[in-house]
């Protein structure tokens, strides 16, 4: 699941026997503008900078501003800790074939390193076809190309355990067109890592 939200931080302080909250706003990874309001009874405070921060003692929220330095200071060990985001792939189909376009063949490697790379990995296979073809049939082309996929993953060394498959055919193009159109794009294998 992908989440969209600004990223923050929240936390409870012990400072000098009283309880301090703190509510930070870091920079999004795509440099994209974000913004948090942190509201309670007596008001609110929008953070809409990098490192715009509240801190609330003793019942009361007041503006402040962290510092990447203090940031890492207070949160860097739970920031180290957090997941890889998922990463997707995408690979492609000779027509009405399960085998991969020579592109696609190269694109295993990186897939294969990106897989080993997460101690934990996920991963999920996910075959389509174009519209040429019937409902069901394409159904059946949609999974064999994904599992297909699986067993090219499992020869080159990824546990089977770690992969799962599923079969859309023709109903989620990358392309929209028409019934019975031959679209490169839409033969294809999304694979997502997490």
């Amino acid at each position: 699941m992908r989440i969209d939200w600004p990223l923050i931080i929240v936390a409870g302080l012990l400072l000098g026997g009283c309880v301090s909250e703190r509510v930070v706003l870091l920079p999004s990874p795509d440099d994209r503008p974000t913004a948090v309001v942190v509201r309670d009874a007596r008001g609110e405070v929008v953070l809409d900078k990098p490192y715009a921060s509240v801190q609330r003692r003793a019942g009361e929220i007041r503006p402040v501003q962290s510092s990447p330095a203090e940031v890492d200071k207070w949160f860097g060990a739970a920031l180290a800790a957090q997941p890889l985001k998922p990463r997707s792939f995408t690979l492609y189909f000779a027509g009405g074939a399960e085998m991969l376009t020579p592109e696609s063949e190269a694109e295993l490697a990186t897939i294969k390193r990106e897989i080993a790379g997460r101690p934990a990995s996920e991963v999920m296979v996910i075959g389509h076809t174009d519209t040429v073809g019937g409902l069901e049939a394409n159904d059946k082309l949609s999974l064999k190309r994904a599992t297909a996929v699986r067993e090219i993953l499992i020869a080159t060394g990824v546990p089977g355990e770690k992969i799962e498959t599923a079969g859309r055919g023709e109903r989620e193009p990358l392309v929209k067109t028409g019934d019975e159109v031959a679209e490169p794009q839409n033969r294809r294998v999304e694979i997502s890592v997490r």
